[in-house]
């Protein structure tokens, strides 16, 4: 049966992780996640790229290995991926033996098409991208983008990738396919294949590079990183091999904008096509994360750690911040002010309150079980039909990438259900003699409990740990497909729940911008 192959970028393995890697890994957990709530079987890939002129200078700097320098990296990005709450299936590394010998092999049925041939290379070279660059990427004064870094003209053989053979074939395919979410992205790539493209120089001579993937025919060269570093989405999941198929064609591509043009949208399927292998079905692609309005940058000394803000707040926060604040494909902005805004009043205020509130009230009156709704009033009627809109909505938005607006949806039913336990006043008529109060009391506390594990339900892909520890709160076990868990019903009735808890609570803030 084919999975859901779902992969992230493989980050570059020259630094620690910083907020972009943690968002980028959530959003595509967030899908990986929903897809397994579906009932749909998932592979789930993340990994590093390991390879090319930047790894090896790193190394140079630490007066170590080039491997022994990703040795020491490899284990960060892992701990994001632990810390984060991450549930990929496999981790892959460009330097293991699975992913070389798939490497080597691609190159070779290349060659041996005719579609890599050597020649001459005069021109500029961008040694932080790792890509040659030409004059009309100049700008305007005659500099370089600041992407690029430092430019330097060079001349040698290499051999090159038959790239531009292929131009109108891919032209043709976008014009035909819904290929890159958002479609403005699409239509970026489009305007980017108006201009000719050169063919690909895939190589680089070993007195200039020598950690790479050698070419399996000529030993004096390794590979491209970016040729390289594209075939791990192939190479983690067998290719060449009987089971490819499994998960042959990837269903999404997670990716940031900054790779999308040219190594995502032209480069990769473009190989593919060469190889006779089938495209990815679509590249998912999400904006950049700006700190105060600023975009983040490594070398510029613009980062936030995740892995801090996570060990303060905890990782389904940060989770929670990073999916609600991020429209997929838009840019996003992190200041502590906004997190602050987030954690305060939507998780603690709102989702913790009404945990809290519950607990305290359920363990007090009915510490052998929770009782059940016997009042059919206006108030529970309304907050059952705010949940049926709300529940089709989240699906909706879940299956259309829109994870913002599900997450305000799921959050506008919370507030609902504080509202709902306000005009209730559940604490006063426990205070009642009254059998009909006594009656509307405990339908009070059922339906709140109801309405509080359907919005956890919901919320389960982008908060897995809080959303797990407050259905066993609730005492309803493990939260399954959501075939089962999104209607309303009467599972909780006669539960024995858990203790008064406080889910978010307000720390020493010591993380600094």
């Amino acid at each position: 049966m084919k999975r859901f192959y779902i992969t992230t970028a493989i980050d570059y393995a020259n630094g620690k992780p910083h907020l972009g890697h943690a968002s980028e890994k959530t959003l595509t957990d967030v899908i990986a996640r929903y897809k397994r709530h579906m009932g749909v079987p998932v592979h789930f890939l993340t990994g590093l790229d390991e390879h090319g002129t930047k790894v090896q200078q790193s190394a140079q700097k630490k007066g170590v290995t080039p491997q022994q320098f990703v040795d020491e990296v490899a284990p960060l990005f892992k701990a994001l991926c632990e810390k984060m709450e991450i549930s990929n299936d496999d981790f892959i590394r460009t330097t293991e033996p699975r992913h070389k010998q798939v490497v080597q092999e691609c190159l070779q049925r290349l060659y041996d098409k005719g579609e890599i041939y050597k020649g001459e290379y005069k021109g500029y070279y961008s040694v932080r991208q790792e890509q040659f660059v030409t004059e009309k990427e100049r700008l305007p004064d005659g500099s370089w983008p600041e992407v690029y870094g430092q430019i330097t003209e060079i001349i040698e053989p290499n051999y090159y990738f038959r790239l531009s053979k292929y131009q109108d074939w891919l032209i043709d395919f976008l014009n035909n396919n819904d290929f890159v979410f958002p479609k403005f992205r699409q239509k970026q790539v489009v305007e980017f294949l108006k201009e000719p493209i050169n063919d690909l120089c895939i190589s680089r001579p070993k007195e200039r590079l020598e950690w790479g993937i050698e070419l399996p025919f000529d030993s004096g060269y390794v590979t491209y990183v970016w040729f390289d570093a594209l075939i791990n989405y192939a190479s983690a999941v067998g290719m060449f091999g009987e089971k490819f198929d499994e998960c042959w064609p990837c269903d999404w591509h997670v990716i940031g904008k900054d790779i999308l043009v040219p190594a995502h949208s032209v480069y990769w399927p473009i190989m593919l096509k060469a190889l006779d292998i089938p495209l990815p079905k679509g590249l998912l692609v999400h904006g950049w994360w700006h700190l105060s309005g600023q975009k983040m940058s490594k070398s510029a000394g613009v980062t936030v750690d995740p892995m801090e803000i996570a060990e303060q707040f905890g990782p389904d926060a940060l989770r929670y911040f990073l999916t609600r604040e991020m429209n997929v494909g838009q840019d996003a902005d992190f200041t502590f002010d906004i997190f602050m805004a987030r954690y305060n009043g939507d998780l603690a205020n709102s989702l913790g309150n009404l945990v809290s509130r519950l607990l305290n009230m359920t363990g007090k009156s009915f510490p052998e079980g929770l009782p059940g709704a016997s009042v059919d009033g206006e108030l529970e009627t309304e907050l059952q039909k705010l949940w049926e809109t709300t529940h089709k909505d989240v699906l909706d938005m879940f299956e259309g990438m829109a994870f913002h607006t599900a997450l305000e949806k799921i959050f506008v039913f919370i507030t609902a259900i504080n509202r709902y336990a306000e005009q209730r006043a559940p604490w006063k008529l426990a205070k009642s003699k009254d059998e009909n109060d006594l009656a509307l009391y405990e339908t009070s506390l059922a339906t709140m409990a109801e309405g509080l594990r359907l919005a956890v339900a919901a919320l389960a892909p982008v908060m897995p740990g809080i959303c797990a520890k407050i259905y066993n709160l609730l005492g309803a076990g493990e939260i399954g497909l959501w075939k089962d868990e999104l209607d309303w019903g009467t599972r909780l009735k006669g539960n024995v729940l858990g203790q008064k808890t406080i889910l978010f609570p307000k720390p020493e803030i010591k993380v600094e911008e």
